[in-house]
């Protein structure tokens, strides 16, 4: 089996070499990930300049650029055979309900999914993971179960995974994305030269998080598997709209 692995931690993250380490001898594995940290860099394509690709001492591709061109250029003109799999992760901190809009690390697997490659995004429940370890465990065994039992479609997974010793996950469960309260406000500072500057805020704490939903799951100790899609279309309104015009 061959195995693309990214992310958007860059390609010196310790949850990526956690995910290698932990799937190398499981499958065949090829990993091109940013040059450096581009969290929240969404599905963005460099179109303004050429990319360059670089490997590290530890035989690891890295791209002066963001999550999605990394898969990108990988799978369209970087690799000589195409992956069975693209796996995006493991990322230190969740991508649950609204980060998903956000996310490199999602971005990165969606771009797999839009090449038609069966791909997951991994997160862990918090920043400063202490234990990915447990979602590399997590992982292997997901991607086991798929070399056995084949989705009949490629399929798009949002994975978060506690950020908690393996033997006190308490199981796994398909989810639905939960939702966030409104961000907190941006932090406004001023630089020695006495320029103005802002920070984006926090994100907001978890507004929908019930029985079914990443958070709930999450927060009791399971492993959260949501299925993505990629349509946006709010088919719900496309009758009224035709109306309203």
């Amino acid at each position: 089996m061959r195995i693309l692995l990214s992310n958007d931690d860059g390609y010196f993250a310790p949850g990526l070499a956690a995910l290698a380490s932990a799937l190398a001898p499981h499958a065949e594995l090829t990993v091109v990930a940013p040059e450096r940290n581009r969290s929240g860099a969404s599905n963005s394509l460099t179109l303004d300049r050429p990319l360059s690709v670089q490997m590290a001492s530890n035989g690891f591709y890295y791209v002066n650029g963001t999550p999605t061109d990394c898969v990108h250029l990988a799978v369209t003109g970087l690799l000589d055979h195409l992956p069975d799999m693209i796996i995006s992760g493991i990322n230190d901190g969740a991508n649950m309900g609204d980060d998903t809009i956000y996310s490199g690390t999602v971005a990165a697997a969606m771009e797999g999914f839009l090449l038609d490659i069966p791909s997951i995004a991994v997160s862990m429940s918090q920043h400063g993971a202490q234990h990915f370890d447990s979602a590399a465990r997590v992982i292997v065994e997901l991607v086991q179960h798929h070399a056995k039992n084949p989705f009949p479609a490629p399929l798009l997974m949002n994975v978060n995974i506690p950020d908690i010793p393996f033997n006190q996950i308490k199981g796994t469960r398909i989810t639905r994305l939960g939702k966030r309260h409104k961000a907190e406000a941006v932090i406004k500072s001023t630089t020695p030269r006495g320029e103005t500057v802002y920070w984006v805020g926090a994100a907001g704490a978890a507004a929908d998080a019930g029985e079914g939903t990443d958070f709930h799951a999450v927060e009791h100790n399971l492993v959260s598997i949501t299925p993505l899609q990629v349509d946006l279309t709010q088919h719900a309104q496309l009758e009224a709209l035709k109306a309203w015009r």
